[in-house]
């Protein structure tokens, strides 16, 4: 207080001119440093690329770094020993008129598995799989299992590069039906898609040490674009590809020319609080629009009891997965309900009020049952379900990544049905150069095996964006 005293003085001890020379250098200072907040703020940021290996033992002094051409295999012995442990099943009794409210339904569960045992054909829909190349290369000690899809037709048109990331429990086979809508000639537009699997998911050699989380799959998706000959491409991800490619995006954007995600996690901090209590009165005050109400609120009912109704299994996940995973590891049925039961759901909540769980609304069974082979064959269950426990056992908000803003373009495809809506304003919070946001008409979490063409038509429609600026 006695400071400020003296400087009240001495500015009144001053005349006219003095004073208006004070009031303004001190303008002018006060807006240098606004100025210098904002160009800090406006500043690309990284995060650490860092290094690993994943392989057992110890890491040797080198690595065969080239790419080897893989196909899927399976054989008598194989479907044989499947038919066998479907066979052995032990069944529960629904409770009456239960639907899908209590997981998958035995009665209706006991009608796929008869088609999985009767009528599905493993050996045609390896042929499906094997329709598109598949590769493998060595990766900080994993063999990293990937597709790798040219356009047909080439031309003079320029192809952009594009990764695909899956999530969990998807996998690769997630993108089949939208490859060809992007290899395929767009007025000009035409993409070059990579489909990596995440390690420990399919076909990609599991980790063998703890620690192998987002930033590190991240990482190794890099080096296989830059092993693949791309110094910029675009990336795409829902689910745990989403955040795999906005790490991407955060160690190397020279690199991601864009960055398209068909979810992202909800924001946190004091702007997300005032929208939630602002947002359902006065929604244009805090940056939302009918359709950000429509979807957000009442907010407890749709983002809290639902997510406690539907995250039991990231909870055992995230603390457990071994326990858990090694019964769905030995039984190909317990393995198939455990993932079929997410399908349903994470569609559309309303399904868990039916008896068949709505499962063929979106899906036709050998697509479903494909992606279960996928698990079973390679058994890749209990690796997978790690990746929860390696991300989340330390506080993610704590994380470099999460408190790093994203800089690439980044467009971003709201479906109605996606397990939590997050706003374009509080999107932007951590996405500072969002190019496009699209209330999408339709379709939930599995945005590329439902809504193929929607997905399609979004992408295509950001990238064109991206080009033109």
């Amino acid at each position: 207080m006695l400071r400020l005293q003296v400087l009240k003085e001495a500015f009144f001890g001053l005349d006219a001119v003095q004073q208006r020379l004070v009031v303004g250098s001190s303008a002018l200072a006060a807006g240098g440093i606004l100025a210098y907040i904002a160009h800090k703020r406006r500043q690309v940021k990284t995060i650490p690329l860092g290094e690993g290996w994943w392989g057992a033992g110890e890491k040797p002094l080198s690595e065969d770094e080239k790419i080897y051409p893989f196909q899927v295999q399976t054989s008598d012995e194989e479907i044989k020993d499947l038919h066998e442990r479907i066979d052995r099943t032990r069944y529960s009794d629904p409770l009456e008129d239960s639907g899908f409210q209590y997981g998958f339904n035995s009665t209706h569960l006991q009608k796929v598995v008869s088609y999985w045992r009767h009528e599905f054909d493993w050996k045609k829909q390896v042929t499906v799989l094997n329709k598109f190349p598949h590769f493998k290369t060595k990766i900080e000690g994993l063999d990293v299992h990937f597709i790798h899809v040219r356009p047909s037709h080439r031309e003079t048109r320029k192809v952009r590069p594009l990764m695909l990331v899956h999530g969990w429990p998807g996998s690769f086979y997630e993108f089949y039906k939208i490859l060809p809508l992007l290899t395929e000639n767009q007025d000009g537009l035409v993409f070059e898609v990579i489909c990596p699997s995440i390690p420990g998911y399919g076909f990609s050699d599991a980790p063998h040490k703890k620690g192998f989380n987002s930033l590190a799959a991240a990482r190794i998706f890099l080096t296989l674009m830059e092993r693949l000959g791309f110094s910029q491409f675009y990336v795409q991800g829902g689910d745990w590809g989403s955040l795999i490619t906005t790490n991407m995006a955060q160690m190397k954007p020279q690199c991601v020319k864009g960055l398209h995600l068909n979810m992202m996690m909800s924001g946190r901090g004091f702007k997300v609080l005032l929208s939630l209590m602002i947002g359902p009165y006065l929604p244009f005050l805090v940056g939302f629009s009918r359709e950000d109400v429509r979807r957000l609120f009442p907010f407890f009912e749709k983002n809290v009891w639902e997510m406690l109704r539907e995250s039991g299994y990231l909870h055992i996940q995230a603390t457990k997965p071994d326990t858990a995973g090694c019964g769905l590891n030995d039984s190909p049925v317990g393995l198939a309900a455990y993932i079929l039961e997410k399908f349903s759901t994470w569609s559309d909540f309303k399904n868990r009020d039916l008896v068949d769980g709505g499962l063929e609304r979106k899906f036709s069974l050998d697509d479903l049952l494909t992606n279960v082979m996928i698990y079973w064959t390679t058994g890749s269950i209990v690796s997978s379900m790690r990746f929860y426990k390696e991300n989340l056992q330390s506080n993610l908000d704590a994380r470099v990544d999460a408190k790093t803003g994203i800089f690439v373009p980044t467009g971003f495809a709201a479906f109605p049905n996606e397990l939590m809506h997050v706003p374009k304003s509080w999107a932007q919070i951590k996405y500072r150069n969002i190019y496009s946001y699209t209330f999408m008409p339709r379709g939930g979490h599995f945005a590329a095996f439902e809504e193929p063409q929607l997905l399609a038509n979004d992408l295509i429609q950001f990238v064109r964006k991206v080009e033109k600026s």
